[in-house]
């Protein structure tokens, strides 16, 4: 398949998805259950994309120093740090544990 084909049916998909989205009706959005999907579907979304980048590499299930980042960062937030010290703790702590070797 020629690689621009693929670009143009993508692009032409998003359109649809974004002209879709733009049909819905008014009244169709006020609903409890689809305010509620609306709230929750982004944090699922990221906490899968988070999961399948630090977890995967290819087809096989790997555990190193992202997951350690992972980790720090994860308890970093149940102790309520502010974003910035978040994320540097994941950084130092997953360069920490590469740079010994994991």
């Amino acid at each position: 398949m020629n690689i621009w084909i693929a670009i143009g049916v993508t692009a032409l998909g998003c359109y649809a998805v974004k002209l879709a989205g733009l049909l819905v009706p008014a009244g169709a959005l006020e609903k409890p259950l689809v305010r509620r999907l609306a709230a929750l579907l982004p944090v699922a979304l990221l906490a899968a994309l988070t999961a399948q980048q630090t977890f995967a590499d290819g087809p096989a299930l790997v555990l190193d120093a992202r997951a350690a980042g992972l980790g720090a960062a994860a308890v970093a937030l149940v102790l309520r740090a502010p974003f910035l010290l978040v994320v540097a703790a994941a950084v130092v702590v997953t360069a920490g544990v590469r740079a010994m070797g994991g």
